[in-house]
């Protein structure tokens, strides 16, 4: 928490998605960082130490996403993580999100109702 409210720390290279999901989250009062690419997030994520972490599956590599997210297990991240993905569910029929290390995934394009609500949810 900063400012007595949360952060959420979102790693998409799509700058115009980035614009969309700050005016959603800072309109219902967290607080958002982001950043570009996987390198750009984990140097954010040691800066700012979210509350929780939305990050694209697919950035300027192919599952750079998944990189980023077994290098936070490393650093110890114990905040929770949100994958985004175009192919959320078939990711889900070939591998659980847990053996990712993700809390679950966000489809594309994201719905702002179930994002408020999961976020409420986890950062209660």
């Amino acid at each position: 928490m900063k400012e007595g409210r949360h952060v959420i720390l979102c790693v998409d290279d799509d700058q115009d998605f980035l614009d969309v999901l700050r005016a959603i989250l800072e309109a219902h009062g967290y607080l958002m960082e982001e950043a570009q690419s996987a390198e750009a997030g984990l140097r954010k994520y040691k800066e700012t130490k979210p509350d929780l972490i939305i990050v694209d599956l697919m950035m300027e590599e192919i599952d750079s996403g998944t990189g980023f997210v077994k290098e936070l297990r490393l650093l110890g991240n114990t905040a929770p993580i949100y994958m985004l993905s175009s192919a959320g569910d078939q990711l889900y029929m070939t591998t659980s999100y847990s053996d990712l290390g993700l809390d679950g995934v966000f489809q594309k394009p994201i719905q702002p109702n179930t994002l408020l609500a999961t976020l409420k949810e986890k950062l209660r």
